[in-house]
């Protein structure tokens, strides 16, 4: 992902200190050294003392409450010490170091509020993670006789989902796979995105036809939907050899072949769905090596100075090296490169190769023709 943000939680003063909380101690306790050397340098009165009272404060912005009740203890005893010094305490000293005791537990009260802040962040943090895996499955390395990579980059650094989605299963029917789009962003694309993939999940292993199952997607998404909302998505099957796409205003995959890329535009044009699409299936004979690439429409809408990113001219040699997942990882750092690390839109990513059939007797029977023998 261009993005991966995890929020750790702050170290409690039993567990071993992490990196930021060691540097904010080391610029306390440097600080109290500071005004110590100068405060004995200086003569017999204190004029520095309550300027250790920003010890505890430091070590409260990095670390937990425990090592800062030890800063402002160590502080309050440097102040007493320097008292003992002055063979007498003045009233500067004595408010000095009230000060600073006072000040102590104020910044051990907020680091403890801030502590138990950044604990509950990193537990939706995970919450959030194994949510994200419950909507994207990670996918392959081999389903069926394909091999498969998948990637989800997202163009914020707070989020690792939005409404874009994917997935790809192994069927009684062959090996099915559907990308998709929702439009809009958010929480309710993310709640829109995790029903179509749950009933993907369910028709996919039920319909014969994929016509049949972008009629029960569609009719999940007027479901849950309101008029102006819907999904474009593309959904493959890919049967001994043969490949069937059906597309809901999607963008068409692209079938790498021997140094060539082509776009497998639809026969006709059709609605996403929410809008109910009458899709007609484009069928495609696949050769050992083929590469399939599906994607949505961040990739095409990336763009530096008003230029798109071109997907098609790269295609083949971002993709047609190495493993699937290889493929995808240059594609991604080429993409990231080329809009300087900013995307306006998340960009789901499947990559598939096809090895060749299972056996020489599997028929290439795509599922438009199981849906009519059916019928």
């Amino acid at each position: 992902m261009l993005s991966d943000v995890r929020t750790q939680p702050f170290q409690s003063g039993r567990s071993p200190l992490s990196p930021g909380s060691r540097a904010g101690l080391g610029a306390a306790l440097a600080l109290l050294a500071i005004v110590s050397v100068a405060e004995l340098a200086d003569g017999r009165q204190a004029h520095y003392l309550a300027l250790t009272a920003a010890a505890p404060v430091i070590a409260g912005a990095l670390t937990s409450w425990r090592v800062v009740l030890a800063v402002g203890g160590l502080a309050t005893a440097a102040g007493v010490a320097l008292a003992v010094v002055e063979r007498g305490a003045s009233l500067v000293t004595a408010v000095s170091v009230v000060t600073v005791a006072v000040v102590t537990v104020i910044a051990a009260a907020t680091a403890a509020v801030r502590q138990r802040q950044a604990e509950r962040i990193d537990e939706l943090s995970r919450l959030a993670s194994v949510a994200q895996q419950a909507v994207l499955r990670p996918l392959g390395p081999q389903v069926g006789t394909l091999a498969v990579a998948a990637r989800y980059i997202s163009s914020t650094a707070t989020a690792e989902i939005g409404g874009d989605l994917y997935e790809v299963m192994d069927t009684p029917y062959g090996v099915r796979m559907i990308i998709g789009d929702v439009r809009g962003k958010g929480l309710d694309a993310v709640r829109l995105a995790s029903i179509v993939l749950g009933s993907y999940r369910h028709v996919a292993y039920e319909r014969a036809d994929l016509r049949a199952v972008v009629a029960d997607l569609d009719r999940a998404v007027a479901r849950n939907v309101g008029d102006e909302d819907f999904v474009t998505a593309a959904l493959v099957e890919e049967r001994g050899g043969t490949l069937t796409i059906v597309n809901c205003g999607h963008p068409p995959p692209l079938l790498l072949r021997r140094g060539a890329v082509i776009p497998l535009e639809p026969p006709a044009p059709a609605p996403p769905l929410g809008f109910m699409p009458v899709v007609r299936p484009r069928v495609e004979r696949l050769e050992p090596g083929d590469r399939l690439l599906l994607f949505t429409d961040g990739l095409g809408e990336a763009r530096r100075d008003g230029e798109f990113f071109p997907t098609a001219d790269r295609a083949w040699r971002l993709l047609g090296h190495g493993t699937v997942g290889d493929g995808l990882a240059s594609l991604e750092t080429a993409l990231v490169e080329w809009v300087h690390g900013r995307l306006d839109d998340d960009i789901a990513l499947v990559l598939m190769e096809y090895a060749g059939p299972r056996s020489a007797t599997a028929a290439p029977v795509p599922s438009w023709e199981v849906g009519a023998a059916d019928g």
